[in-house]
């Protein structure tokens, strides 16, 4: 009986755990009704373009879980404090085009006369369990009351690393417009978030934010998911047109044919910011390769590529600056010109000579 109960009381906790607000909800009512009637909602759920396995052919949960216990880097978090930068936002003039990159896939847009800010998680974890997943140190620099007012919040997916709870139910009496894939406006409403706020579409359509600013949904190779379930809501990548410049906005993706199609619709891009990290060969097909990051730039047709999705959280195995300096090899390789800013740096859209790496001030 003792042990009844204590199941009985295990499993009653992790029930009210995962109704916690942050959560969020699955879609339901109108929301599930129109994902319902989409191409590339099937079988109860969101799908990826070509197959796309969890896992790499030849890898169980079990192999997995064992390299993650055992086999980690022995440089897999930084032994120091990054180094890093911070700016008063607020006092950047209104017609200065510039990126701040907050770290692994947050960064501030400011780019004609407009504020963009993406997959902001500065809540210094990437985790339901706040005492996991820690940021390294040093990568907070910035909270949500540094941030200015953002005219455009966008969200990639519904993933912790990309989509924080806290940072985004503080931001929602001071946004103007969210943009995300369909079904992470779920969240948002359950979060207080009104359905009129959110720009919320599949692949293949578009909105036009106003004159001279448009964003379009294009794929991704990946999944979502805040909880046990999977791809109830979609995964998106984003072509942001403004009147002077052509951005990707690329999300968490595996390689896949999708980058030369959107080149080919959509490019040439000044600018392509691109995940690099926290990749294995176990799961090869949802998150690229430093060198596969390189060819899915060349595919997109950019002029400078911004690789991100590394320098703030470990969600891999490999060696905390392993991602970056195998894009830098990849990218002198192809004579690919990169944007490579610290941390809360301001940073010129039209990139600079970068002389020096910032990680190597790190090395053991």
């Amino acid at each position: 009986m003792i042990y009844l109960f204590l199941v009985l009381i295990f499993f009653t906790g992790v029930f009210l755990f995962l109704n916690t607000p942050r959560f969020g909800k699955t879609p339901k009512g109108k929301r599930l009704k129109r994902i319902q009637k989409l191409p590339n909602y099937q079988q109860g759920k969101f799908q990826n373009i070509n197959l796309t396995p969890d896992l790499t052919q030849g890898a169980t949960y079990g192999s997995v879980m064992r390299e993650i216990l055992f086999h980690k880097d022995k440089r897999n978090v930084p032994s120091l404090p990054i180094p890093a930068q911070k700016i008063d936002l607020f006092s950047i003039p209104a017609e200065e085009d510039c990126i701040v990159w907050f770290g692994h896939s947050s960064y501030y847009l400011q780019i004609g006369e407009k504020k963009f800010l993406v997959d902001p998680v500065l809540n210094g974890t990437a985790s339901p369990i706040a005492a996991t997943t820690r940021s390294f140190k040093g990568s907070d620099q910035y909270t949500v009351n540094d941030i200015p007012n953002p005219d455009y919040l966008i969200i990639t997916h519904d993933h912790w690393d990309h989509l924080d709870y806290r940072t985004v139910k503080a931001l929602q009496s001071r946004t103007n417009k969210v943009v995300c894939p369909i079904g992470v406006g779920e969240h948002l409403e359950h979060w207080g978030y009104k359905n009129a706020q959110l720009i919320e579409h599949n692949w293949y359509e578009s909105e036009e934010l106003e004159p001279g600013f448009s964003i379009h949904f294009t794929p991704a190779r990946h999944f979502s998911g805040r909880g046990f379930k999977r791809q109830s809501s979609l995964w998106t990548s984003y072509v942001l047109k403004t009147p002077n410049k052509r951005l990707f906005l690329g999300g968490d993706s595996g390689y896949d044919s999708h980058f030369k199609e959107i080149g080919k619709q959509f490019g040439p891009f000044d600018l392509a910011i691109l995940e690099c990290g926290q990749y294995n060969k176990n799961w090869e097909y949802i998150h690229m390769m430093p060198e596969q990051v390189v060819q899915a730039a060349l595919d997109l047709k950019t002029e400078y590529l911004f690789p991100v999705h590394w320098g703030k959280f470990s969600l891999s195995m490999h060696a905390w600056d392993e991602p970056i300096k195998r894009v830098t090899q990849a990218a002198k390789d192809h004579s690919l010109k990169l944007m490579l800013p610290q941390i809360g740096e301001k940073n010129p859209l039209e990139g600079k000579d970068y002389q020096e790496f910032w990680w190597e001030s790190l090395a053991d």
